[in-house]
């Protein structure tokens, strides 16, 4: 057996691990990172990414049908087709490429990448085939993976994220199970590819982590893309027909063709020999403190692994600070928010505290929101849904979350974060000019209307 020594040693080339290799690489600490699939990891082979890129086809078909059939633009066009195949390989380029980058730049900065499967021996030494690693750090960025159902077993008709995100074909009927944020980008994107799509949620509505006024323009296009919705519904089983019992205790049994099971992640802890560690765990995920150690020193679990929220620009900025803990730096981890993004149509971006949450820590806030109808960007873009929610303390008008629903705001989540960041207090953003027409406007116009001078409304 070979041994290997190094002073770093990442486990998982996800968003979390790569980051963590480049950064270390930057700082001239010697790495190697030990990933058993693809570099990239969920997020750029089977998550954010390609989702993302079957999102934009299915939109682009949509909005190419509608055409067919009545737009108020002017424009008409043949009945479109579909070739899901040339889809999907347009997605693959797109993750080849991405994937190529992230090898290209852990190259550029030195990092050993070792393709194989990690066996954690202790707390300083890992083993990989028959390679042995010695190591003076170790990085645990595992991430996570999809929860299965036991009365739903993947296989067949029925299938997960990672099958959705590479179809042959489009169903004819599609059941999602699970109205989170998985199920339902998935669901609306198969919808617009064509599909008839039901989907099953055990709670009462739809999108449960957000709260209900921000979620409503979402059930609204639900309803008129013609998507199905079983409310406080739980799934039974499955035996040619989906079995799901209704609020009155009767079992229904619903038609079709595949099931989507989109229920949530867990931490991915199982199959590397975590247990020889005798970490202090934290329910599913390893428990970190401010600087994403563990309960053994020199150990850091980062990402996914590490407990919620699960996101991969979560894992990246924990990666990087890991790096320059590593180096000799004073860093810790305590970001003001983290923003969350939904790319349902249409999206949704929560950033720090939502009025709910404020009122629950005792704070006294100015809760306002500026809709999209009144703004002249979103009318361009035929899309007047959503609307813009600042909240902000009563006393002193620091903003302490931002919300928004509607066309594009996900990429309003950069302006909520630095404003979050930076301890921006309404006056600052209402005293900011606005470039106009865009979509950013009803940034400053909800800022505006919580000062009780809203230009537009």
């Amino acid at each position: 057996m070979q041994t290997l020594n190094t002073t770093l040693l990442i486990i998982g080339g996800g968003p979390g691990g790569y980051v963590t290799a480049i950064r270390a690489g930057q700082l001239g600490i010697p790495t190697i990172l030990v990933e058993g699939q693809s570099l990239g990891g969920t997020c750029l082979n089977i998550g954010c990414i390609p989702s993302k890129a079957l999102i934009h086809v299915a939109e682009q078909f949509h909005q190419t049908r509608h055409h067919n059939q009545h737009s108020a633009l002017g424009i008409s066009v043949g009945a479109p087709t579909l070739d899901i195949g040339k889809s999907v390989e347009w997605k693959d380029d797109i993750v080849d490429r991405l994937t190529t980058g992230v090898a290209a730049l852990l190259k550029k900065n030195k990092v050993q990448v070792i393709n194989g499967w990690a066996k954690v021996i202790d707390g300083k030494t890992v083993e990989v085939g028959d390679t042995r690693i010695q190591c003076e750090h170790l990085v645990l960025a595992t991430g996570s993976k999809s929860v299965n159902l036991p009365m739903l077993p993947i296989g067949g008709p029925i299938i997960s994220s990672t099958e959705a995100l590479a179809p042959t074909s489009v169903p004819k009927r599609l059941i999602v199970v699970g109205g989170g944020y998985i199920g339902l980008e998935l669901g609306i994107a198969y919808r617009k590819l064509g599909a008839e799509v039901s989907v099953v949620e055990a709670q009462d509505r739809i999108l449960p982590a957000y709260d209900a006024e921000l979620t409503q323009p979402v059930h609204e296009a639900l309803k008129q893309l013609g998507v199905k919705l079983y409310l406080k519904h739980s799934v039974q089983g499955f035996d040619g027909t989906l079995q799901v019992r209704d609020p009155d205790d009767e079992t229904l049994n619903l038609e079709t063709d595949q099931v989507l099971v989109a229920v949530g992640r867990k931490p991915n802890t199982q199959g590397w020999n975590l247990e020889a560690l005798n970490l202090q765990m934290n329910g599913a995920s390893i428990k970190i403190d401010s600087r994403c150690q563990t309960s053994m020193r020199n150990v850091y679990a980062i990402g996914d692994l590490s407990g919620e929220p699960m996101l991969a620009h979560r894992a990246m900025a924990q990666g990087e600070m890991v790096a320059e803990l590593i180096s000799g730096k004073t860093r810790e981890f305590n970001p003001t928010a983290i923003a969350a993004v939904c790319f349902t149509d249409p999206e949704l971006v929560v950033v720090g505290k939502t009025p709910d949450e404020a009122k629950a820590a005792g704070l006294d806030c100015i809760v306002s929101n500026f809709p999209f109808a009144a703004n002249g960007r979103a009318m361009t873009l035929e899309s007047k849904s959503g609307f813009v929610r600042v909240v902000a303390r009563r006393d002193n008008h620091l903003i302490v979350g931002w919300q928004a629903v509607g066309v594009g705001v996900s990429e309003l989540s950069t302006a909520f974060a630095q404003s979050l960041e930076m301890g921006a207090r309404l006056e600052d953003i209402g005293g900011t000019i606005h470039a106009h027409p865009t979509l950013g406007e009803a940034v400053q116009e909800a800022a505006l209307r919580a000062l009780g001078h809203a230009l537009h409304l």
